[in-house]
């Protein structure tokens, strides 16, 4: 979809691994100025054919935002990034932390304001990739109200609709729940088309069998589709699924 111009904030976006250069490519596709930065810059550069900008520090990338994006591997790297960025932190930016952290560093990365005390609104909420490229991620997320008119534009570019949960930390541990069932989902996928194989049945029929039942669903058609057509590239790794 493509943002009003009116309603278009700028975004920080920092990390553009595998999940975070596909944010960023919804973002710019629905009209969203990007600033990105990533701790290996040619991955932040690659973003630029896309046209965003790519900031060589997480304060350049910051600094003319009203909405900043953190997708890292991990707390510790979400922390230090907000620290480095601090410089270019300000009051009223709204912080959408989108990693996948698991549950015992949560109230760490709640209770972050930099070293500036810049009053950043904050609000949680990881999605998945595959869903993300697509525009059909349900986002779930969590945050003061004040902030969701802001932050709502970029949401609306990454995915199809958005779950409003609450309490702080709801988003994070429902996040490691659907992420349970996406491996369950991939894994299930990966060994019937290798029975299917090895029966010397064609794969194909599997989709053909299950269409439009109850044993159907996108994500199998889709990831069983990807492997019968040789396309194995990664939506993430193992570890920080």
């Amino acid at each position: 979809m493509t943002i009003p111009a009116g309603l278009r904030p700028t975004v920080a976006l920092l990390g553009t691994g595998i999940m975070g250069a596909a944010m960023g490519r919804s973002m710019l596709r629905a009209g969203l100025p990007v600033r990105a930065w990533n701790r290996t810059a040619a991955r932040a550069k690659a973003l630029e054919t896309d046209g965003a900008v790519a900031a060589e520090t997480p304060a350049d990338a910051v600094r003319a935002a009203q909405v900043i994006v953190t997708m890292l591997v991990d707390a510790d790297a979400v922390l230090e990034a907000m620290a480095e960025a601090a410089p270019g932190l300000r009051a009223c930016q709204t912080w959408a932390q989108a990693s996948t952290v698991g549950v015992a560093r949560l109230e760490r990365l709640a209770g972050f304001r930099g070293p500036a005390r810049a009053g950043l609104r904050g609000l949680a909420g990881p999605g998945h990739p595959r869903a993300r490229r697509a525009g059909r991620a349900h986002r779930p997320r969590v945050g003061p109200d004040q902030a969701r008119t802001r932050v709502q534009p970029v949401f609306d570019a990454i995915g199809q609709r958005t779950m409003w949960l609450g309490q702080a930390g709801t988003a994070s541990r429902l996040k490691l729940v659907v992420n349970t069932w996406v491996l369950a989902l991939a894994t299930t996928a990966a060994e019937a088309v290798a029975l299917a194989q090895g029966l010397q049945v064609d794969p194909r029929r599997i989709l053909q069998a299950v269409s439009g039942g109850p044993l159907d669903c996108a994500y199998l058609q889709t990831k069983a589709a990807a492997m019968l057509s040789g396309d194995f590239s990664p939506s993430f790794t193992v570890e920080t699924a």
